[in-house]
This record gives C-alpha cells, sequence and structure tokens, in this order.
C-alpha cells in the first residue's frame, strides 16, 4: 500500500511517509464479512497527528478558506498543512472533531477505504485498514449484509472511485505545471517580537514548492488563456491566495499554547 503524504518535521522541512492506513487489507467477504463500523468518540482522532493532509486539485478552493496549500516531496503532492510541527495538527480539536471551520480533505473522509493497485490484474482493489479503531467484528453498520456488500460499502467504493479520478485529475495538473516550469521553492517563517517589542531573530517553519508568479506572469498570452480554459488558473490562484493561511497557523499555535502552557513549556 502506498498511499503516502507527508509530515513537516521539527527542522522545518517536509518528507513522505505513510498516512493513517496501518494495516490496509483487500476487502472481501470471507476475511470482512462479519466485520462493521460503530460509532466513534473521536471520530477524527486518527488525524491529529498528521500536520499536513494530501488534497486534490479540485479541492484547492475550498481548502483555501483554512489552509495554507502547498505542493511537497519530488512529485509536488499537493497537501494542506494543519500545524507547524510534526505529530501535531491544529484544526483537530481534543474531542477528536474537526474545527467548525475547516474543510475536511477528502482524503480524510475516504478512511478506513482506499484502493490499492493490483499490478497482475492491471485494476484496483478496494482495501480497508483493519487497524481501525471503529472496524470491528459485529459492528453497528456492517461491511456485508446477505455476503454482498452494504450500502456503507458500496457508498465507500463509489468516494474511493471519484477520490481516484481527481487524483489522476491532479497528477495531470502538476505535470502541466512542471512542463511549464511553474514551480519554485518556497519558505514559510515567523518573526518573532522581543521583550521590547523589537523584531526577533526570523524562525524557518517550512520549505515547500509553490507557484512562480513571476513565472506564471511570462508565460506567453495563449499558455495563460490554455490555464484559464481548463480550469487550472483558478486553482492556481486558490493556491497562491492560501499562502496567506500561514499567518492563521501561527495565531492557532500561539492560542493552543497558551490554553496548554504547562504541555508547551517541557
Amino acid at each position: 500500500m502506498t498511499d503516502t503524504t507527508a509530515s513537516a518535521q521539527a527542522t522545518g522541512d517536509l518528507t513522505g511517509n505513510v498516512l493513517f492506513y496501518t494495516k490496509p487489507e483487500p476487502l472481501s467477504v470471507d476475511a470482512h464479512g462479519k466485520l462493521g463500523v460503530d460509532p466513534v468518540e473521536r471520530p477524527y482522532g486518527f488525524v491529529a497527528q498528521s500536520n499536513v493532509v494530501p488534497l486534490t486539485v479540485t479541492e484547492f478552493a475550498p481548502a483555501a478558506l483554512s489552509y495554507p496549500v502547498v505542493f511537497i516531496g519530488p512529485q509536488k503532492q499537493p497537501v494542506a498543512v494543519m500545524g507547524l510541527r510534526q505529530d501535531e495538527n491544529l484544526y483537530v480539536e481534543a474531542s477528536g472533531e474537526f474545527r467548525g471551520d475547516a474543510y475536511i480533505p477528502a482524503y480524510v473522509r475516504r478512511y478506513p477505504f482506499v484502493f490499492a493497485n493490483d499490478d497482475q490484474q492491471q485494476r484496483l482493489i478496494l482495501c480497508v485498514d483493519r487497524g481501525a479503531s471503529f472496524i470491528k467484528e459485529g459492528g453497528q453498520t456492517p461491511l456485508f449484509v446477505d455476503g454482498q456488500p452494504s450500502d456503507y460499502t458500496k457508498q465507500a467504493m463509489e468516494f474511493c472511485n471519484n477520490f481516484e479520478q481527481e487524483r489522476l485529475r491532479t497528477e495531470s495538473f502538476i505535470k502541466l505545471l512542471t512542463d511549464l516550469d511553474l514551480f519554485h521553492t518556497r519558505e514559510a517563517s515567523f518573526t518573532p517580537r522581543n521583550a521590547d517589542g523589537t523584531a526577533g531573530e526570523p524562525q524557518k517553519l517550512a520549505e515547500y514548492f509553490a507557484i512562480d508568479e513571476d513565472k506564471l506572469r511570462a508565460l506567453a498570452p495563449e499558455k495563460l488563456a490554455e490555464l484559464r480554459d481548463n480550469g487550472a488558473l483558478g486553482q492556481i490562484y486558490a493556491h497562491l491566495v492560501s499562502l496567506a493561511g500561514w499567518d492563521r497557523l501561527i495565531a492557532l499555535a500561539f492560542q493552543r499554547a497558551n490554553a496548554m502552557p504547562t504541555a508547551a513549556n517541557a
């Protein structure tokens, strides 16, 4: 299983690792016929220690209202940045719920299901994360009914199908921007205030890829028109506008630190 994303390290670097799925298994009535899903007290608790979550390109606009939308890693994976430190998500409350004003990415909403490639059969296989705490034998919402996928499982399959189409669309979007050489490296930084009110030394928060506005403006008119007509230009501007969200993340980090001063100073 290679559903991957990245998490920000304490140094500010963004690197890739497996996200959420601890024990994905191909879904089958033989192996999972008695399993179901139980309601949980902390429905998004599994996201609480992930400070970035992958996005598809059509999510840029809604995600930009909540998070910085940046690109990371060799594949320029688009992600929503939800925290400044590894293992900290500033948008998931202690209750395990997302903040009410926050957009919840499709990558999160599809969990615990995911598609895996079957290279031999040249097809996608629906998998379920057997390690999910709310997947239990005799669970309230069954995965199968009378040996057939339940309505819940059918809806999950449809959602994963749609997600796969959006993932492929995102790959095409990234390739287009790469071919046009529109990416450049940027840093997010924070300048603290000293006790006397003067500016302190800037601190690097993260390094990531972003669209270079100068390169974008320098494109030939016909290329800009192409980006406009295929919808890419709107997504590019959603990404650029979202970068103002670093200030929001810093403010949320201070709010959480002030609420938990002992933990923050530990």
